[in-house]
């Protein structure tokens, strides 16, 4: 008689969810991948060391808040500037951070740490997807780390491209290639609308953050999001909900009596004819 081994069983179902992320994730690298090369020739063609680019990509991590970086430091502006600003950029990721916090909080602090590291725009759209569906603390972090890992590994790999070869191509960041990364925030913003304060909030925080993008450092982006974050949690209190709940049910109730109406009229008939035959 053979015995199964369930360190293995387990090993070769947490190597199934590493795998499913970093599948999962594919399209938003292809989405990522211009938006490195592009990175690196603006380091090759500006003030920093090549070497500079490459560990801004390894330790940073964030596509937004390096190019914001690298203009204001060919802009030459102090080291207090730039903190700030890319730490306004940034800001979004401690909304995603709360929004997964239930489905990883059960894992320990290891963990913890390096899928906070790997992070990004694409890992959260992509992971949140797959927790949305599953109850907090039923997941462990493979999915979420194999989406994370391809993502840093996809980035790393785009960068040295765009540092070794953007100098060959001068005016590849005039070519709109660009647009491949709003197109990557469409995909991952558009599914997430299911439910009417979404919709609220995503139209509330776009509006007001291109009516505020001339504010210094940012932080009109800031303000936008703020914004949008106050409209959905609004819209998410309990007294609207209780009125939407209330609308439903009472549109239900009218339904009901509506359907019931001719059986509730139909006894008072049967007794009426009983009555008037037994006179």
């Amino acid at each position: 008689m053979t015995h199964s081994n369930p360190g293995q069983r387990s090993s070769s179902g947490h190597l199934k969810e590493f795998t499913a992320g970093a599948r999962d994730i594919i399209p938003m690298m292809v989405g990522a991948a211009p938006f490195g090369v592009i990175f690196g020739t603006l380091v090759a063609s500006g003030p920093l060391h090549l070497w500079h680019g490459q560990l801004m990509s390894l330790v940073v991590f964030a596509g937004s808040a390096q190019f914001i970086a690298l203009g204001l430091i060919a802009g030459h502006a102090s080291f207090a500037v730039i903190w700030a600003t890319t730490l306004v950029v940034n800001l979004r990721h401690v909304l995603y951070s709360a929004t997964l916090a239930p489905h990883v909080a059960h894992l320990s602090a290891r963990w913890r740490w390096a899928l906070g590291a790997l992070l990004t725009d694409e890992v959260f759209a992509v992971a949140w997807e797959h927790y949305r569906h599953r109850e907090p603390g039923t997941v462990g972090p493979h999915y979420f780390f194999g989406a994370g890992l391809a993502m840093y590994l996809n980035w790393q790999l785009w960068t040295v491209a765009g540092l070794l070869f953007g100098a060959a191509f001068p005016g590849l960041q005039s070519l709109g290639l660009d647009f491949a990364m709003v197109a990557t925030f469409i995909a991952i913003v558009v599914p997430q609308l299911v439910a009417l304060r979404y919709i609220a909030a995503a139209v509330t925080a776009g509006t007001l953050a291109f009516f505020w993008q001339a504010w210094p450092y940012k932080l009109g982006l800031l303000g936008a999001v703020f914004a949008g974050v106050a409209i959905g949690v609004l819209l998410s209190s309990p007294r609207f909900g209780r009125g939407a709940r209330g609308n439903r049910e009472s549109s239900r109730e009218a339904s009901r009596e509506a359907s019931q109406g001719p059986l509730r009229e139909a006894p008072r008939k049967i007794s009426k004819e009983t009555m008037e035959a037994s006179r």
